[in-house]
């Protein structure tokens, strides 16, 4: 069930050492780990996460079987495990930041954006404790440099992270010149969404570090092939 604590824990326990999750803020400042800004596609239940206290959205049933769960939660519940946490809204910010605090999870969490000003709030305010992904402008011009090879290196980007989609419209985004400029940059490459295991291996015989995917099935019989799948936990 997506974004459901039952679906993580799985996937920690089968050996999936990074989770990707997304989170809002209710009303009162509860962080919660939900995709979409209304409850309605994937709980039994109705309205706008923002605008509800957290007594209401804890009666949401994901499925109709599962509850909604606090971010706190889930990172006390995997306390090993890394996680990518897309900020959806400007609402979570410093909430987030404030779970992250109090968790001491700073080595461990990841917080990424699609939206250029909401990172850099959470980079001002977070510090430089903070792992943040790059944003959609950084990423430009990550990849810009990676097209002048050494020469593009000293261009500067904003985030420790690269998560990237393999094509943007007819334009190929990860090829060896991107990884080589995130290597010399000591950066990371994620990329989303691969879900074609010919794409996972041609990715990963690249170097990069990270795929996103829908089908963790396909990715981990590529990686059990290749003799780099953990044990399950």
């Amino acid at each position: 069930m997506e974004n459901s604590a039952s679906a993580l824990a799985r996937a920690w326990a089968e050996g999936f050492a990074y989770l990707e999750t997304d989170v809002r803020a209710t009303a009162d400042g509860v962080v919660v780990v939900q995709h979409d800004a209304t409850l309605g596609r994937t709980t039994d239940s109705a309205g706008v996460v923002a605008t509800l206290p957290w007594a209401a959205v804890r009666r949401a049933r994901i499925g109709g079987r599962e509850p909604v769960s606090r971010l706190e939660e889930v990172l006390e519940a995997l306390p090993a495990a890394r996680f990518n946490i897309d900020v959806k809204s400007d609402q979570a910010v410093g909430p987030v930041l404030r779970v992250v605090e109090r968790m001491s999870a700073w080595s461990r969490v990841c917080l990424a954006s699609f939206e250029e000003r909401r990172l850099r709030v959470l980079r001002r305010v977070g510090g430089p404790r903070l792992m943040t992904s790059l944003g959609r402008g950084s990423a430009r011009l990550l990849w810009a440099s990676s097209r002048l090879g050494r020469w593009g290196d000293g261009l500067p980007v904003a985030g420790r992270l690269a998560q990237v989609p393999l094509h943007r419209g007819s334009l190929r985004v990860v090829d060896e010149r991107l990884v080589g400029a995130v290597r010399r940059r000591g950066l990371e490459v994620h990329v989303w969404t691969v879900d074609d295991p010919a794409r996972m291996r041609e990715l990963l015989d690249l170097g990069v570090d990270g795929l996103v995917t829908d089908r963790p099935d396909l990715l981990r019989a590529e990686l059990v092939a290749r003799g780099a799948w953990p044990s399950a936990r």
